[in-house]
């Protein structure tokens, strides 16, 4: 979000985004209005024009095309992102044939696969991970777009030589939202996940809660609760995805202050420090010259 930001500020309206720069549909409308305009591929982009690459990173080819196509280009994926098409590489390369945990048609799962498309085979569900064939003398790997310990849990049962990534090496926002979410299911009767619909992050709580058998919905902000599901609700649990901004967590909290609810307490938090620079495209246009 800062890239755009400061894209626009250094060059000025209008900056292109390539897909969503990340998955929230109150993000991308504000940085619509500020001069940002979001297209499905780099062949809608001008030639010579500012790009910006989301948050979930590209496959090679689009480096390649936008090069073709002399567009100035600022990378701006997520460097989580960035170790799994490295670790996709090198897997590759060493022979292994790997598996990649993910959601069809996902940007990230898009991206990932483009490094080693040969090599990957995508699992989405438990199932797939039940019934996956894989040559019975192949050495396995496999790298995940968030955490799925379901699915890991059976490719390490049924490939036990399976090579995988540390954990510090998997999104710290997604993993600890789902262990909060984990720890907070003994505790209520609904829960509320705020995200966009095309958020793999935010669906994926709402399936956690759904298979431990607490209802789950998840809602874009406030204005989409639907009162009758407080019906016989007594504990109302409220998260949200990666990339939900704070501001509407506290305008969920508001709606239900405004509904009522006399009482609104932290369940858990988290301390995270992680601190990721921005683009070195950028870095290097607001250094002065010497």
């Amino acid at each position: 979000m800062e890239t755009v930001e400061r894209a626009l500020s250094l060059y000025g309206a209008p900056v292109y985004v390539r897909k969503q720069i990340v998955h929230n549909a109150h993000v991308v409308r504000e940085l619509e209005e500020r001069g940002a305009i979001f297209v499905e591929d780099e062949a809608d982009v001008p030639r010579g024009a500012t790009l910006v690459l989301s948050a979930h990173g590209v496959a090679p080819s689009v480096y390649e095309r936008s090069a073709e196509r002399r567009l100035h280009t600022i990378d701006a994926t997520c460097p989580l992102v960035t170790k799994v098409h490295v670790q996709a590489r090198r897997y590759a390369a060493e022979g292994n044939r790997i598996v990649l945990i993910g959601h069809a048609g996902h940007e990230e799962v898009v991206g990932t696969m483009g490094e080693a498309p040969d090599a990957t085979v995508l699992v989405q569900t438990v199932e797939e991970a039940e019934a996956l064939d894989l040559p019975a003398d192949a050495p396995v790997a496999y790298i995940t777009q968030d955490e799925t310990a379901e699915i890991i849990d059976v490719l390490k049962r049924r490939f036990p030589h399976i090579r995988g990534p540390q954990r510090e090496d998997i999104c710290y926002a997604t993993s600890n939202r789902q262990w909060a979410v984990k720890e907070l299911l003994g505790e209520v009767d609904l829960l509320l996940v705020i995200g966009s619909r095309n958020s793999s992050n935010s669906n994926r709580l709402v399936e956690v809660a759904r298979a431990a058998g607490v209802p789950a919905q998840l809602i874009d902000d406030e204005t989409d609760i639907d009162p009758r599901w407080l019906d016989q609700v007594e504990t109302v649990g409220v998260t949200s995805g990666a990339s939900a901004p704070e501001r509407l967590v506290e305008r969920v909290c508001d709606w239900f202050r405004a509904y009522g609810v006399p009482e609104i307490t932290p369940f858990a938090s988290v301390y995270e420090d992680v601190v990721f620079r921005l683009p070195v495209e950028l870095r290097r246009a607001e250094t002065p010259a010497a």
